[in-house]
């Protein structure tokens, strides 16, 4: 969809403080330059936006419903500055055939980030050092044990998502590290042109010492990972969870972090916070971080470029960059 003008009647959807945070005076002197008058935050009540064009939209827009779209008869784009579009899009959205983006592979890029870190620490068993920093623990003490160490080891990514794929990469620059992947939709020759190895995932499972989910929450992925694929994987594993909480069964998690058998990086869980009293908090070899690997503080400014980016292109005939269809929405949250 091309607008082809100058300049269209833009609004923002969004809380005021998430568009404080992603439009800083010089993006906001960018977004000015492409809106036809000034660009306001749309109404709750969507009042006097019946001449709104394009939407950009970002962490706590709403829901865009047949009644709220009834109030903006122009809409042709909806540009989303933030990841997944799932809790903003509807059936009546699809249905007049309003073009949606998102910022999402702008925002893949911390994840991404997130979860290499992730691993390299894994390596070492960082995280459970400094979960026990009471125990005195000299380094002549750990030299020789087979838990530590990156060379020779296994990686293993489910999802080769947006965000799977740019770990792919990280991990590559590594010695002697070998990646497989699991994902049933993915072509084979992208995994391998990526250096990968596609596997399913129960054949996966056993093969790697660290585990990186990378998965949507869907209904056919909850639990994905339970008490049976906990159990396939080898003694002294690490798994980490930057996706969707969902994905991992909590309970048989806590069984197998509580028998030592295994280690967990947890950015996100179910429910996402956990509560204070959840017993996975007081496993020592439990790390939890509260959902930050996505784009925060600073890092936001690359979903108003994203965003900003996507608007030009609907004025002026260019390329935009994350067009989401209803179809992609059966496969990715």
């Amino acid at each position: 969809m091309t607008l082809e003008q100058a300049t269209a009647h833009v609004r923002a959807a969004m809380s005021p403080e998430v568009f404080e945070l992603l439009f800083d005076e010089p993006r906001l002197r960018r977004l000015r330059a492409l809106a036809t008058g000034e660009p306001l935050l749309l109404d709750p009540a969507a009042t006097g936006a019946g001449d709104t064009e394009i939407l950009v939209t970002s962490w706590g827009a709403p829901r865009l419903d047949a009644a709220l779209l009834d109030r903006m008869p122009r809409l042709r784009a909806v540009v989303h500055a933030a990841g997944s579009v799932q809790g903003l899009v509807s059936d009546a959205l699809w249905e007049r055939g309003i073009t949606v983006t998102s910022a999402a592979d702008a925002n893949a890029i911390p994840v991404a980030e997130y979860a290499f870190a992730s691993i390299v620490l894994a390596f070492k068993r960082a995280f459970v050092h400094v979960r026990t920093p009471s125990q005195v623990v000299g380094w002549g003490d750990l030299v020789g044990s087979p838990l530590y160490g990156s060379v020779g080891r296994t990686v293993g990514i489910v999802g080769f998502s947006r965000i799977g794929r740019r770990v792919v990469r990280m991990l590559r620059q590594l010695d002697d590290v070998r990646i497989l992947v699991a994902d049933p939709f993915v072509d084979p020759h992208a995994v391998a042109a990526a250096g990968a190895e596609l596997l399913p995932l129960d054949a996966l499972l056993g093969q790697v010492d660290v585990l990186s989910l990378h998965a949507p929450a869907l209904p056919e992925t909850r639990h994905m990972i339970g008490r049976a694929e906990l159990a396939a994987l080898r003694d002294g594993a690490t798994v980490i969870n930057t996706a969707r909480g969902s994905i991992v069964d909590h309970d048989a998690l806590y069984e197998a972090c509580a028998a030592g058998r295994i280690d967990a990086v947890l950015d996100v869980t179910d429910p996402d916070p956990l509560p204070a009293d959840a017993p996975l908090r007081r496993l020592p070899n439990v790390a939890l971080t509260p959902h930050i690997a996505g784009s925060m503080g600073t890092e936001t400014r690359r979903l108003a470029d994203s965003a900003l980016d996507d608007v030009e292109a609907l004025l002026r005939g260019g390329r935009l960059s994350g067009v989401i269809t209803r179809r992609d929405m059966e496969l990715s949250a």
